[in-house]
């Protein structure tokens, strides 16, 4: 079989590749191990049947504000995406009881602020007012090919419009841990943690350099255009993206594994598959990989340059991730305020050095004694997600170690997940519990995956990392995946490298198979 084009793997990424490709009169095909397209953005009844829970992303707000959506808005609609709007999007809950929201309604949210520092709602009505003109610049460079013209272009443009020391502020915040650029600007512990939780969805600890960023744009965007979730689930996207490939004439084949990327005289000429199959491809392979998933298993490291084989093997990847999906008769009861049940997303963190002292912990291999957890409401925002009465619950356990070394509590002796995770997952609703009490009594069901299951379950997500690849400055920007292999790429010819460890790095923005399916269809 012979094809323009294969691409492997059926993440987003790889079928908004694919779909620039098709409608550029590509032949194109889809190959997928999995049973189920979508990657970390997958849908299933994890706990019993009528419940849907997001097994990885839950929020679709990069996707809804993406190049990719803008271009295929339309197509994407009629083919059956459907999203739910959330005014009332992430909030945090602190020990004394005490609580703090964004909601779209900005005086809502000044208001909330307020009630712990005066000079903090202030200064977070100035910031939103700012980022209105900020915004266009910032997101313009986190959308360009990395180093490009139309990089430059950019950068020009921020320098014309905005003068050096707007240049130099963004510089400087975008080099600046998460610590550094909220003691800043703020004086509230809460409103720092508040701001700061965006960063451990990330590996961006407190005191990560090059970690402001991504808490102050998810900050700002929230406040300023609100949130979105997929309705019925996040698989919207995916089932809507493979819709419209296919009715471009595009193949998606699923359950279907690709075990060898051909590679002859250094070109990339098609791959084999596990049923012992060759697949041709005339003009590109397209891997929706991980580095060490491409390379050592489908390409041997012997076939690629010295440097460049080095590069990929020291690859980083963060700190591994815990999901808990609960099936429950009803929502939390938050003690700090019935308003809480409205949130798309409650963090219990609760402050910085808590962050802190997790992230440290699951570095040094232990379980942290006190977990980051993320608590995800989507049944508040889409009810139709469980059945009549019913809820779920989308927990996603921050920074917990790949290889277990130890129980920083003291009180889990395993040191494999299979016999820690259930153990780890009590210690999670238990902390919850010590916020909405009712929680234990209103679980039905919970399925726990460990770190060592999100890799099972997708092995780009290595050791558990969510993310693909560590986002520090050494390994973002021009630096994703390698110094001079940022655009997609590889040393081997017609060979393409796209998913959450190329530039622009993780998320649902769809931004690197954007920019790859727009670089290959203009040839």
């Amino acid at each position: 079989m012979q094809y323009d084009a294969v691409v492997i793997g059926a993440g987003h990424n790889g079928l908004a590749s694919a779909i620039h490709l098709a409608k550029a009169g590509w032949k194109v095909a889809v190959f997928e191990s999995a049973s189920q397209p979508g990657g970390a953005v997958k849908t299933v009844e994890a706990t019993l049947p009528g419940f849907r829970h997001d097994l990885g992303a839950m929020n679709l707000s990069l996707f809804a504000g993406s190049a990719f959506f803008r271009e295929f808005e339309a197509d994407l609609l009629a083919h059956g995406l459907e999203f739910v709007p959330a005014a009332q999007t992430f909030s945090s809950v602190f020990p004394d009881g005490r609580w703090l929201g964004v909601d779209l309604d900005i005086e809502r949210t000044v208001e909330l602020i307020g009630r712990f520092s005066s000079a903090d709602a202030k200064q977070w009505r100035q910031m939103v007012a700012e980022f209105g003109n900020d915004a266009p610049h910032i997101f313009a460079l986190l959308g360009t090919p990395m180093p490009s013209w139309a990089l430059v272009r950019v950068l020009y443009k921020a320098w014309r419009e905005k003068g050096r020391t707007w240049c130099f502020d963004t510089l400087r915040l975008i080099l600046s841990s998460p610590r550094e650029f909220l003691e800043e600007n703020f004086e509230s512990e809460q409103v720092k943690s508040l701001m700061a939780c965006w960063g451990m969805h990330l590996d961006f600890a407190p005191d990560v350099a090059g970690g402001a960023l991504f808490p102050y744009l998810e900050s700002m965007a929230n406040q300023s255009f609100g949130m979105v979730l997929g309705k019925g689930g996040a698989d919207t996207i995916v089932r809507a993206m493979a819709s419209l490939l296919e009715s471009m004439g595009g193949e998606i084949h699923l359950a279907t594994e690709v075990t060898k990327v051909k590679v002859e005289a250094n070109i990339a000429t098609g791959v084999r598959l596990a049923d012992g199959r060759i697949i041709d491809a005339k003009r590109a392979v397209v891997a929706n990989l991980a580095p060490q998933v491409l390379f050592g298993r489908l390409i041997p490291y012997t076939a690629l340059p010295e440097g460049f084989s080095q590069h990929m093997r020291s690859f980083k990847y963060g700190p591994g991730t815990m999901m808990i999906h609960l099936a429950l008769t009803e929502l939390p009861e938050w003690q700090a305020s019935n308003s809480l049940k409205s949130f798309a997303y409650v963090h219990v963190a609760p402050f910085l050095s808590d962050m802190a002292q997790a992230y440290n912990e699951a570095i040094d291999g232990l379980l942290p004694g006190s977990p980051v957890i993320v608590v995800g409401q989507p049944t508040a925002i889409d009810p139709g997600r469980a059945p009549d009465g019913k809820h779920i619950l989308w927990l996603q356990v921050r920074v917990l170690p790949a290889i277990i070394k130890g129980d920083a509590a003291g009180a889990i002796l395993a040191t494999d997940w299979a016999g820690a995770k259930e153990g780890y997952a009590d210690r999670v609703v238990e902390k919850l519990s010590g916020y909405a009490p009712n929680l234990p009594g209103a679980i039905l069901r919970r399925a726990v995956y460990s770190p060592s299951d999100l890799e099972r379950e997708n092995p780009n997500l290595v050791g558990g990392d969510n993310l693909a690849g560590s986002h520090h400055l050494r390994q973002n920007f021009l630096f994703r995946p390698a110094l001079g292999w940022s655009r997609y790429r590889m040393p081997i010819e017609r060979l393409y490298m796209v998913g959450a460890s190329t530039w622009p790095g993780a998320g649902t923005g769809a931004g690197s198979g954007q920019l790859l399916g727009k670089m290959l269809s203009q040839r």
